[in-house]
């Protein structure tokens, strides 16, 4: 496999903040083979875009190609390094281990090519994997004809193994008599110890009471640990074990000989036998990522030409397997960051998720750039970064004796010289570690250059200013953490547009501090800054209770947001529907006085006499009706023939899937589809997620 270009200024410490090492461990503790392995413990994000769509596309056909189960086998095998390099070397041996394992690795390839080619599903990516390999069935048979079903050599190998193997078993059945012989005089005697025979260095001996010993003929070949039972050889089996050596030799000289043969044999093969390793090792590098997408429930996102990303319903991996084994809930995140929008400044209090949604972002990102599936919407979209540059957490260096805001600065020099629109940086805690005003107005001017070299980001502070200066920049945003008001539990859920306040004193008094240290507290500080405090909770307030309101109210919102927006529009409808409400009241009129007037026929009706008259009266009513409805119904026909000219927008509804951009048909708020379930069509809206009608819509990509 073609090594992609990593990204650059990779390094282990960028990968311990993004807990990628973490996700490498689990990769190695999946692999199957040690290829696999090591690649699991050396992997690096690749800033290369074609390589990243290859292997998220190998990934993902590996893990689809296991939940059909067509058979595609497991790759259950020994890597064939050893077997390799002594095939180059000329007169060299393979032993019978490497004979079996080039066996079943064949094996292997040839059922993996057969599923392939008849699968009715292509699988472009794996057969790119496997260009070059062939079905090879001469190995197999040749090695077939000197081993076994369990991987021995066969008696008729060579006729001179056979003939060899025939005299063993001759000799031994010999062996056997005359020991049962010498077994039965001696038991006879009295002289066998109670467990009558043994072995002693794979030699069978007669199990004899010590002090009959001498008047055993053999020989002696050992004695108990308490020296109570000599073990002798009986005479007559001496030369008959003598002989069987004999034949044994002969017996490993001729496997050699076989061996050697089908050594030669096999080395013809050589480029097949390395197009195995190649090929399986490779495959089970895929396969080993499937599997972790398979644990984690990855998908496969959209990849962008573009910098930039648009997470939907995405998890931390990490916390969510922990949440899982814990029997807890995982609230999934909507994160999205693009050339208008590329500076995500999130605050709010801590324990919130800040950093949670930060990692999330940067972890499912570097995971994506190595060809790994990530837990997200399968609409979810992501561009390439050169360079992923996180600066979390606490990193004092003893030995240096550098400060954790020694180190931060240093990060942070390192940042501003290396940083560019292709990259993506993530700041935790942005500016802290210093006196706060001072800190703070540091902060703000390392925002302001990073901002100033297009990069993207997402940024968790406390410091007011950061959050102003995010405000009044045009690409940059701010975002909070959703809290309860009332109770001050997190609700864990990204909400953009506005930053957070730090609920401060709002802790303080729920803890217990009492109401006359924080009014204390609050006129140390400056006035506005309360004053600002105080507003971002308030506002907080309110987004908790728009949170809680239904998807129902969330949509009549949301229509009501675009009505207002095409107001003119809505005036026709208005009209439109004003003009039908008129003619269906007129017709209800009309069919009222209808029905009156028939009443008024059927009261008269006499049964069982003449009607004649009635009938006649009846029948000129009804053509007086049908004239004064065709009269009516052409003076419509005339004032509508204007509007009926015009054409029907074509709103291309029947286009949109999972992953479409739409339009409503009455506004202009353009919204990514999460979900369709036939004419009911589930729609993020910027912040707002809501099912609507597939003829509210218009299809634009």
């Amino acid at each position: 496999m073609k090594l992609g270009a990593p990204i650059d200024h990779f390094d282990a410490r960028v990968a311990e903040d993004l807990e990628f090492d973490i996700v490498q461990a689990m990769l190695a503790e999946l692999a199957g083979c040690p290829t696999s392995e090591k690649r699991a413990e050396e992997l690096v994000p690749s800033k290369d875009r074609v390589w990243v769509i290859k292997r998220l596309q190998e990934t993902d056909e590996m893990r689809r190609i296991r939940s059909e189960g067509n058979g595609f086998p497991l790759l259950e095998f020994e890597e064939l390094k050893r077997e390799i390099k002594l095939l180059i070397v000329r007169d060299s041996v393979l032993d019978e281990a490497g004979f079996r394992r080039i066996s079943k690795a064949s094996r292997i390839m040839n059922t993996v090519l057969e599923v392939i080619a008849q699968s009715d599903s292509p699988w472009p990516r794996l057969e790119s994997v496997l260009e070059g390999q062939e079905p090879n069935t001469e190995l197999i048979e040749a090695i077939d004809a000197v081993f076994d079903a369990k991987g021995h050599i066969k008696d008729d190998a060579s006729p001179e193994l056979a003939q060899i193997r025939g005299d063993m078993t001759v000799v031994r059945r010999k062996i056997n008599r005359a020991f049962l012989r010498a077994m039965k005089s001696i038991q006879e005697r009295g002289y066998l110890a109670d467990i009558r025979e043994g072995f002693v260095q794979e030699r069978r001996a007669l199990a004899v009471i010590s002090s009959y010993k001498r008047q055993i003929s053999g020989a002696v070949l050992g004695s108990s640990n308490t020296g109570s039972v000599t073990f002798i050889e009986p005479g007559a089996c001496i030369p008959l074990n003598h002989e069987l050596e004999m034949l044994r030799d002969d017996e490993r000289k001729e496997i050699r000989n076989i061996l050697c043969e089908l050594t030669r044999n096999i080395r013809r093969h050589l480029p097949a036998i390395k197009g195995y390793q190649r090929g399986l090792t490779e495959l089970d590098w895929i396969a080993t990522r499937a599997r972790l997408a398979v644990k984690l429930e990855g998908s496969l996102p959209q990849i962008r030409k573009k910098p930039g990303l648009h997470l939907l319903s995405a998890f931390h991996p990490l916390l969510q397997q922990t949440n899982k084994l814990a029997g807890k809930e995982t609230l999934p995140q909507h994160v999205e960051l693009h050339r208008k929008q590329r500076m995500l400044v999130i605050s709010g209090p801590n324990a919130g998720g800040k950093s949670i949604t930060m990692k999330t972002v940067g972890l499912l990102q570097m995971m994506i750039q190595s060809g790994l599936l990530v837990p997200c919407h399968s609409a979810s979209e992501v561009g390439v970064f050169h360079a992923i540059l996180p600066d979390i957490g606490d990193h004092q260096s003893i030995e240096n004796q550098l400060s954790t805001y020694s180190y931060r600065l240093g990060r942070m020099r390192h940042f501003l010289s290396i940083a560019d629109e292709r990259s993506l940086l993530l700041l935790d805690e942005f500016g802290t570690g210093s006196d706060p005003e001072l800190g703070g107005a540091l902060a703000e001017v390392f925002f302001e250059e990073l901002y100033d070299k297009g990069c993207f980001g997402v940024i968790t502070t406390h410091y007011a200013n950061i959050k102003t200066r995010a405000a009044k920049l045009p690409e940059a945003f701010n975002g909070s953490m959703l809290f309860n008001r009332e109770s001050l539990a997190p609700m864990y859920q990204l909400e953009v547009g506005q930053p957070g306040s730090s609920f401060t004193f709002e802790v303080a008094e729920i803890n217990g501090i009492g109401n006359k240290l924080i009014e204390r507290a609050k006129g140390k500080l400056d006035a506005r800054r309360v004053e600002l405090d105080g507003l971002l909770g308030d506002l907080h307030k309110e987004k908790s209770k728009l949170a809680k309101l239904t998807n129902k109210q969330l949509r009549a919102e949301l229509e009501a947001e675009k009505a207002t927006a095409a107001a003119e529009r809505l005036q026709e409808a208005m009209e439109e529907k004003e003009r039908n409400l008129n003619a269906q009241f007129d017709a209800l009129n009309t069919a009222r006085v209808r029905s009156t007037k028939l009443g008024q026929f059927i009261d008269r009706f006499q049964s069982g006499k003449s009607n004649k008259a009635l009938l006649e009266e009846i029948k000129t009513y009804l053509a007086k009706e049908n004239a004064r409805l065709e009269e009516q119904a052409l003076r419509s026909s005339k004032g509508n023939k204007k509007s009926n000219v015009k054409r029907r927008p074509n709103h291309q509804s029947e286009k949109i899937t999972v992953g479409s951009l739409v339009r409503l048909r009455s506004g202009q708020e353009r919204g990514d589809v999460l979900e369709v379930k036939g004419d009911h069509i589930t729609v993020m809206f910027g912040a707002f997620k809501t099912k609507v009608k597939r003829n509210q819509l218009t299809w634009l990509r």
